[in-house]
């Protein structure tokens, strides 16, 4: 999927790419269409788009076919991660054009932006990126009871137009959450983990994509902190709202612990079927051994990271 990644990737605010979403879905009417799903706090328009054939079979029988199915892709939760919805920006508006075959087989139920407020308070910092020293120190982020992804299926208003866009064309085979961290020494997955076991092929795959763009894999073991077990180097199984709350609670913090609702994958997963979910975590800069040493991670980097696990996802569950 890599020809989906622009020449020249940039990161864009809704109000910029918006005509270009919508400009997709009038060029291809067959294979995209749009739906404004909600409002954020705030709003801002909440756009779901479904990418595929619409005479295909109904998606409640979409995850009994074999090859293919339906993949809910999701982007933005947390307001510091703006390449994930750039991302599916880019799949949204080339992917018609240019992997019209996917689309026989597959229905993508893709929401670019979950957080559109959350990327407008960060846009002055985004806009000093790659210059780490003026991007993140003013960088903001949800706190546990503000947190999208930790929220379904109604927390917020943002909340409530994607669970119900979600339960509309729910089962699904694949589900992504495509985060990212600000910095960090390298590129996490995270796979839910009764997949665990059945998953070895797309992590040995990815760990070779991830060492072809030059990155090394995250090595850290949490040791089931948070729901974060670990797997091997690089990979984590996805966090999950019960351990969420059990950690809060061991600290004493029992107000903390009682703001976590289900997270996406864990929402997907409650519509039915057995859905792979995985969850990106590409960082925006390379953190090194020194306190001030930060390198970024150029945009077309993290796109195909991100596509990558999603043309492994896709394999995965087929």
């Amino acid at each position: 999927m890599n020809d989906l990644v622009p020449a020249d990737p940039a990161f864009r605010s809704a109000d910029e790419v918006r005509p270009l979403l919508l400009a997709a879905c009038a060029a291809y009417p067959r294979l995209v269409r749009h739906e404004v799903i909600g409002q954020s706090e705030a709003g801002r328009p909440l756009d779901g788009f479904i990418l595929g054939d619409s005479k295909r079979a109904s998606p409640r029988r979409s995850s009994e076919r074999s090859g293919g199915g339906t993949a809910i892709l999701l982007a933005g939760a947390h307001a510091d991660e703006p390449v994930g919805p750039e991302t599916l920006r880019a799949l949204v508006c080339e992917l018609p054009q240019r992997r019209p075959d996917l689309l026989g087989d597959w229905r993508f139920v893709v929401v670019p932006h979950v957080n559109p407020d959350g990327e407008a308070r960060n846009r002055p910092c985004i806009e000093k990126w790659p210059d780490a020293a003026a991007c993140l120190p003013g960088m903001v982020r949800e706190p546990p009871g503000r947190d999208i992804e930790f929220g379904y299926p109604d927390l917020r208003p943002e909340n409530e137009a994607v669970a119900g866009f979600l339960a509309r064309h729910a089962p699904a085979a694949l589900h992504m959450s495509l985060h990212g961290m600000a910095a960090a020494p390298g590129a996490l997955l995270l796979i839910e983990r009764t997949w665990a076991f059945r998953t070895q092929p797309l992590r040995d795959s990815y760990a070779e994509a991830v060492r072809k763009e030059r990155l090394s894999l995250f090595d850290k073991n949490r040791k089931g902190e948070k729901g974060f077990f670990y797997l091997e180097p690089g990979f984590w199984t996805t966090p999950e709202s019960t351990a969420m709350q059990t950690f809060f609670r061991s600290h004493g913090d029992e107000a903390t612990a009682a703001q976590f609702k289900r997270s996406s994958m864990e929402y997907v997963r409650s519509l039915g079927g057995d859905p792979l979910c995985l969850v990106t975590e590409v960082p925006l800069f390379v953190r090194g051994e020194s306190p001030d040493a930060y390198r970024p991670v150029p945009l077309a980097t993290a796109m195909r990271l991100q596509l990558r696990a999603l043309e492994l996802g896709l394999s995965a569950v087929s």
